[in-house]
């Protein structure tokens, strides 16, 4: 088709002059479309249930549709290397998990380096794990199981949903800290029909899918990874009481390819923190057993190092491999 040299014209001119926009005008504009956030997972997992969550605050507050894009596989590291080789133009966001972190050493040949090609944009929240046995076990505190456990090595086996998950890293930084020897089963299927006939007897669990086993006696809370007691099982102590800096859970954030915009991510970071002090929003996630975690960009990044180089730390002391 023969495009009018008037209508090419003004076509290049438009262009160009778009172009030419300065990037702070470009950010204070921000978003002028739809903004992708990928989530490496399935549908219905929790990250998709709380990147659903916020994206469905933001939509309303930046007054453009927040759409949620699923790529699960490997791990998490499909989704994650498409949003992070993503135009840096803030229409492409990530939605961070812990596995990340965890991943960036378990995993040899990756195609990304998840520290340094992200822009951290927000942390959104915690999801608590709890350190749940099976009744049978004689210990009803971190310091009688460790005492136990001690003094019989090799009898207690630790569940978990697989190899270099959250539950088998916050076992295994357990057993660096205390000394503790236990016999790490990992499950393809869900593990909890065997932690609760007692064939595994302690499980480092997201308390969203423990907490009614717990409440009705079927399993017993020892203690919960976070720093401090969460509302949810108040009377359960957290690990850190018993063992200082002791601290392991699921979180969730936000980031974006690296050279995004400053003032993009600032634009978002903003709305994403008002969002996470907002009394219905934060009603909302904690009914689903997650704690709220606001944070700058900058603090975000640190945390997102940190937490990097404590899981590197487990997976040499614990040499843990994929099989």
């Amino acid at each position: 088709m023969k495009v009018p040299r008037r209508s090419f014209l003004h076509f290049v001119t438009t262009a160009a002059a778009f172009a030419a926009r300065p990037v702070s005008v470009m950010a204070q504009s921000y978003p002028e479309r739809p903004v992708r956030i990928i989530v490496a997972l399935p549908a219905g997992s929790s990250p998709d249930i709380i990147a659903r969550i916020i994206a469905a605050y933001l939509s309303i507050k930046l007054a453009q549709p927040f759409v949620i894009d699923n790529k699960p596989g490997a791990n998490g590291n499909i989704g994650t290397e498409v949003a992070l080789r993503a135009l840096p133009d803030g229409y492409t966001l990530l939605q961070a998990i812990a596995a990340n972190t965890v991943n960036a050493t378990l995993y040899k040949h990756l195609n990304f380096n998840f520290v340094h090609d992200i822009a951290p944009v927000a942390g959104l929240v915690r999801i608590p794990q709890v350190m749940a046995v099976n009744p049978s076990v004689p210990a009803t505190t971190v310091p009688e199981f460790i005492a136990y456990a001690k003094s019989n090595p090799g009898k207690l086996a630790m569940a978990s949903g697989g190899i270099g998950g959250t539950p088998h890293v916050a076992g295994e930084l357990f057993m660096m800290m205390t000394g503790v020897k236990m016999l790490h089963v990992p499950y393809r299927t869900n593990p909890r029909p065997d932690l609760l006939s007692g064939q595994v007897q302690v499980m480092f669990d997201t308390l969203p899918a423990s907490i009614a086993f717990i409440r009705s006696g079927k399993l017993r809370a020892l203690a919960v990874t976070t720093t401090a007691r969460v509302p949810a099982l108040p009377d359960v102590p957290a690990l850190s009481e018993f063992l200082p800096g002791y601290e392991a859970t699921s979180w969730q954030g936000l980031v974006a390819p690296r050279e995004t915009s400053g003032e993009i991510i600032n634009t978002l970071n903003k709305t994403v923190n008002a969002g996470l002090a907002d009394a219905a929003l934060k009603t909302q996630l904690a009914n689903l057993g997650a704690v709220t975690m606001p944070m700058t960009p900058a603090e975000f990044g640190k945390f997102i190092g940190d937490d990097v180089a404590k899981w590197a730390e487990v997976i040499q002391f614990a040499n843990i491999k994929l099989n």
